[in-house]
């Protein structure tokens, strides 16, 4: 008898517990960058926001909802490329730590001809340190939708449901679908595309359902679980948009029709604006459970912008921003970020334990990595001392005001070949930024260096490498200290396993 009510007891114990902890939703976008809506994150010289024209051609009513809720970052960095965003996210690691330096090609090693031999194409394995791991061991149901890109496909990576999370929906190792068409079973009626192929989604194969809306009622459902369980949960929502293959969405191709903008870049603002409705859908489901207080939304991308506008050296697809996925310019490298609570209350612990300003603009440079410890803090669970982080809480700036004690620097490496930019590092101190090239013929200055003063140069127009040379050695000896602190791995010399490593001026 006497058992038995303590069963009952710590039953309800544990039931009060998981109720108490917050929910967690991440929403992360595939290749968006931070002008791809119609929520302008850009500020004048007075911090106000300030409209371009892009912010006129995309429809994004519920990031500007969401937006409105909480706070919005305009100097958020991600890695120029997925795979090492992703991981980064899930370990609270710069990529140049963890070593997963470039997109994972599902089948083939794709280090480039010079790359180096050691970088961590395998990506994450079984017994990892992970975000959904800690939290899951907290007691968190942890729920995985959409693209994964986190291994080959032969290894642990390709599989989230290795890697801490409960359940798996539509992850895998691939980077794009085969296909949005839900009538071409996202990829799997094309055998040219047949190994792109979106899996999991089989209930919506042969109808018009669009792999976003899949997706998210995919989501809602899984939550619904959750919720009824009375359990917390983490849900990693990482859609496929707006990557490409640029499919036309058909719900929204008659707000682009009448463009001056070719097909491909209207077909790609159709993917934007399906994902906006799926972050609004989510919203509404959260509010419609009765669990909105009590869940936290940090929204993102995963790179910067692919826009089918221009190339990845020009001022384009990101304007006013230089640059594009794949480059060492800050359109290739800013993503936007949103944190709110689904619905604001005051009196919810959670909230009073993570307050996040309102309609509020956060200009203080912070980078993916650093929602690891943010959410562990929060939830109170600790990853294990011997795990390395690069990551810092965002508790402050969430709130709208500077944290003095986070340092303004940036990495990223990418000592990689052939993509649209080549075998680089990017170090960024402040208002300045320099960009080291390993092999000076890639180089249109003619130069290793780019030098950018942000503050001044917002984008990146002027090379200051040659006028400014003692900033220019302080900027490199940040570079080097920074990846040596990180145990990073270089490009090697043709035909050899040398590593080449970047040379002070």
């Amino acid at each position: 008898m006497r058992s038995t009510f303590l069963a009952l007891l710590l039953a309800l114990s544990s039931s009060l517990f998981a109720a108490s902890q917050p929910n967690i939703l991440i929403m992360l976008v595939d290749d968006m960058g931070v002008m791809d809506t119609s929520l302008p994150f850009l500020t004048d010289a007075s911090g106000k926001p300030k409209r371009y024209p892009l912010n006129d051609w995309y429809r994004t009513p519920n990031m500007e909802r969401l937006a409105a809720k909480g706070i919005r970052f305009n100097n958020f960095c991600a890695m120029s490329v997925c795979s090492p965003t992703r991981i980064s996210i899930m370990t609270g690691q710069n990529a140049a730590r963890h070593r997963t330096t470039n997109w994972i090609n599902p089948d083939n090693d794709n280090a480039g001809p010079q790359g180096p031999p050691d970088w961590n194409w395998k990506g994450l394995h079984k017994g990892d340190v992970t975000l959904p791991g800690l939290l899951e061991g907290a007691g968190y149901r942890t729920i995985h939708v959409g693209k994964g890109h986190f291994g080959p496909r032969a290894f642990d990576g390709a599989n989230p449901a290795n890697l801490g999370f409960d359940i798996n929906v539509a992850g895998a190792s691939i980077g794009a679908p085969g296909s949005y068409y839900g009538m071409q079973d996202y990829g799997g009626k094309n055998p040219k595309r047949a190994k792109a192929a979106v899996p999991g989604l089989e209930k919506y194969h042969g109808t018009d359902t669009f792999l976003s809306e899949a997706l998210t009622i995919e989501a809602k459902a899984r939550v619904d679980e959750a919720v009824k369980a009375g359990k917390p949960f983490y849900l990693y929502f990482a859609h496929y948009a707006v990557h490409a293959p640029f499919d036309s969405d058909p719900r929204f191709a008659d707000h682009y029709k009448n463009s001056d903008k070719p097909q491909q870049a209207q077909a790609f603002a159709t993917l934007i604006e399906g994902m906006d409705k799926s972050l609004g859908d989510m919203l509404d489901h959260l509010d419609a459970l009765g669990v909105a207080d009590n869940t936290l939304v940090l929204f993102l991308g995963d790179n910067g912008s692919d826009a089918p506008l221009g190339n990845e050296h020009a001022v384009a697809c990101a304007a006013p921003l230089r640059g594009k996925k794949g480059s060492h310019y800050e359109g290739g490298m800013r993503v936007p970020f949103i944190a709110a609570w689904a619905k604001a209350d005051p009196a919810n612990p959670n909230q009073k334990k993570l307050p996040i300003a309102v309609n509020a603009i956060q200009s203080q440079q912070a980078a993916v990595y650093d929602m690891f410890p943010t959410i562990l803090n929060l939830v109170d669970v600790k990853a294990p001392a011997s795990h390395a982080l690069d990551g810092k809480r965002l508790d402050t700036l969430l709130t709208g005001k500077a944290d003095n004690s986070r340092d303004e620097k940036f990495l990223m490496h990418y000592p990689h070949s052939p993509h649209r930019t080549n075998y680089f590092t990017v170090f960024r101190d402040g208002d300045w930024k320099v960009i080291y090239h390993y092999f000076p013929t890639e180089v249109s200055e003619g130069s290793h260096y780019q030098l950018y003063n942000l503050k001044d140069d917002p984008f990146e127009q002027k090379n200051l490498a040659t006028t400014n040379p003692a900033e220019l050695k302080r900027l490199m000896q940040g570079l080097i200290a920074g990846l040596e602190a990180q145990h990073a791995v270089y490009p090697v010399e043709k035909g050899t396993t040398t590593p080449v490593k970047p040379q002070l001026p």
